[in-house]
């Protein structure tokens, strides 16, 4: 079985309980629950804070593997410090052995579906700018941010600008879909292509790197379904595109 959901932002026990999720009951570890991106466990800046060591072991005692692309809202630099193993086809990062972060650019092969990821997105909460903790200025422009109730971020502590696509995790996904000959069953993500992400909230987003990557995937893939969160809404965007936030269905 493949359940996919959205966003965590680290809030594990309300969306994954047996009570709102009682179908795990019946699941094992050769089962999966996959999750959009923003899983925000792996987010504290020491490595593998309290908080975090017990919700590995919490999953780790449900009965399914958790699987998991990035969103915006990740430590890149504590994610991308996990071990790259081969897993179904792709690789991924083995945060435990039942806890995988699916890579960009990767096709997996799992329940016979191949599923095409590709994590990351574009903050869009940085109204005001993105700040350097060692600017001298640092605490007052902090400071007069959050006077005004204006959104910020913090360089490599509250934003990572591996948030958004690389030139290399482009090319080894066009790479990849070439060597499927550009078919797949599944793709998951965290955003969206450019067009559908106009469709969802018109001028707000805007397009970047990562939106024009997944316009070109929409334009030159077939595909039967596309799973992405990011937006926070739960919405059929077509009849092929799904944007998942709290909901948790199961695909196969």
């Amino acid at each position: 079985m493949i359940y996919i959901t959205g966003d965590t932002h680290g809030d594990f026990k309300r969306r994954f309980n047996t009570d709102s999720f009682p179908e795990q009951k019946s699941m094992t570890k050769d089962d999966y629950l996959i999750i959009c991106g923003d899983f925000g466990g792996i987010w504290d800046q020491e490595t593998e804070s309290r908080n975090e060591k017990y919700w590995f072991k919490w999953f780790e005692e449900r009965p399914y593997t958790l699987l998991f692309v990035d969103g915006n809202h990740e430590n890149f630099d504590r994610l991308n410090s996990y071990p790259v193993k081969e897993w179904h086809g792709g690789k991924v990062h083995e945060i435990r052995p039942h806890i995988l972060h699916l890579m960009r650019g990767q096709i997996f092969l799992i329940d016979d579906r191949k599923i095409f990821t590709f994590g990351g997105a574009g903050s869009h909460d940085i109204q005001g700018g993105i700040l350097e903790k060692d600017d001298i200025n640092f605490r007052e422009k902090k400071k007069q941010l959050e006077r005004e109730y204006i959104p910020y971020r913090i360089n490599h502590i509250s934003w990572w600008g591996q948030e958004l696509a690389s030139e290399d995790e482009i090319n080894e996904g066009i790479s990849n879909l070439k060597i499927n000959n550009d078919e797949v069953d599944f793709i998951i993500t965290h955003c969206c292509s450019s067009s559908t992400q106009q469709m969802i909230g018109g001028p707000f987003y805007k397009p970047d790197v990562t939106t024009d990557f997944l316009e070109y995937v929409k334009k030159n893939v077939s595909y039967k379904k596309w799973f992405f969160g990011h937006y926070h809404d739960n919405l059929n965007v077509s009849e092929k595109e799904i944007l998942i936030y709290e909901q948790i269905i199961r695909v196969s």
